[in-house]
């Protein structure tokens, strides 16, 4: 396989123009950390953009950061985290899931637009996304959005850029918003709550005036016992729900307390503080009790979104059909399922009750073979996949990048 490494967004240029005269499709990395997710690609060409990796601009005053698409993100994570600041939405490092190393670039965490548990609160990367600079499937540089947040001139094109698994572009330079740390952070637990309940006590939660950053529930499991962040909190694999507040001691404490009396027809919850409940967040974003190191890490796992209200109801009739383990995010409204090893990665099942309420559900690891047989991405309604089609063509007309990660049979 044909791997260019390119130094900057002209070679960039370059490199697709010469795909395009001999047609021939590339497949668009940063350090490849997530080449597992989707399908497999048509190509023997690789365009490697890991040596663009520096950080152009960091204004901490401004909240705002300029990187280059390879620029890796734990670097950047402790670049930011030196000045007391974060990306508020939580990016999934996805390395422990997979079982590849923690090498992911800024690009690819655009490009994949996994946020974590505050999603609910601070909305996803696109939601971050100030700006990119890109190369077309046209073999064109172009430049959207700005360096402020209220950049309100046309199309938002940047915001079509996270999410598209690199089909729609190849990133040479986002720049992003950061936010300041919270001082403090608290999570509540109650334990031993079935699907249902624990369901409407996020709702109730998510419901309060209190502000909470972030509510999730992981069902009995005798898998997670030795899970960092998780396992000595948990005890015997029960059942735990988790709400988080963050902001300044004396209000997240305050709140916890407040919250603490609303729940309490739930049960008497305990309170984790900053460290331990910082442990225990990163556990949930990152899906630690599924790593692939881990007691279900032979096991598919898919990333499913449904309304917060059908969250418990779709988990427990999964369970039930699957016999898989799940983890809730969101409120509900997330819901990771780890499902025991089948050919078809029980797509069936998955698919009908995720469609039933709405959600649409992605397979996030499962072997190459079965990832040929089935549609990882959820498959679109005839109108809207028409849409997603003519947006498609409209950067890459000839599907030059990344041809065939998101549909089955498209790798032709």
């Amino acid at each position: 396989m044909d791997t260019l490494k390119v130094r900057d967004a002209k070679d960039v240029e370059e490199v697709v123009r010469a795909a395009i005269a001999n047609e021939q499709p590339l497949e668009i990395i940063g350090h490849g950390s997530k080449r597992s997710i989707g399908h497999a690609m048509a190509t023997n060409a690789v365009l490697d953009v890991s040596a663009l990796n520096a950080v152009t601009s960091y204004e901490p005053n401004e909240l705002i950061i300029t990187l280059q698409a390879g620029a890796p993100v734990g670097d950047v994570l402790s670049l930011i985290d030196a000045k007391n600041q974060q990306f508020a939405f939580e990016p999934v490092n996805t390395a422990p899931l997979l079982g590849t190393p923690a090498v992911g670039t800024i690009g690819g965490m655009i490009a994949a637009g996994l946020a974590g548990p505050r999603r609910i609160r601070a909305g996803g990367a696109r939601d971050h996304l100030l700006g990119a600079h890109a190369v077309s499937g046209f073999g064109d540089s172009f430049k959207t959005g700005g360096k402020v947040v209220k950049n309100v001139t046309g199309y938002d094109l940047c915001k079509l850029l996270a999410g598209s698994w690199g089909t729609l572009s190849v990133m040479t330079e986002v720049t992003l918003k950061v936010m300041p740390k919270p001082e403090a952070e608290r999570t509540l637990l109650l334990r031993g709550l079935e699907d249902a309940a624990a369901n409407k006590a996020m709702t109730a939660a998510l419901g309060s005036p209190f502000d909470v950053s972030g509510a999730a529930h992981l069902p009995k499991s005798a898998s997670r016992a030795g899970t960092e962040g998780i396992g000595d909190i948990a005890g015997q694999g029960e059942a735990l729900t988790v709400l988080r507040l963050e902001g300044i001691t004396a209000s997240a404490a305050h709140r916890a307390g407040s919250l603490r009396e609303l729940l309490a027809p739930f049960g008497t919850a305990t309170l984790v503080e900053d460290g331990a409940s910082a442990a225990l967040w990163a556990a949930i974003r990152d899906v630690l009790p599924f790593a692939a190191g881990g007691a279900r890490g032979a096991w598919p796992v898919w990333r499913i979104v449904c309304p917060p209200a059908s969250g418990a109801a779709l988990g427990t009739q999964l369970v039930r059909e699957t016999g898989g383990d799940l983890i809730y995010d969101w409120g509900g409204g997330l819901i990771w399922a780890a499902v025991p090893p089948k050919p078809d990665a029980h797509a069936p099942a998955v698919r009908g009750r995720t469609n039933a309420v709405g959600g649409h559900a992605t397979l996030i690891r499962a072997a190459e073979d079965v990832r040929r047989t089935i549609d990882v991405f959820q498959p679109q309604e005839p109108g809207i996949a028409a849409l997603s089609e003519r947006v498609r063509a409209s950067f890459d007309p000839k599907t030059i990048l990344n041809r065939g990660r998101l549909t089955r049979g498209a790798a032709s």
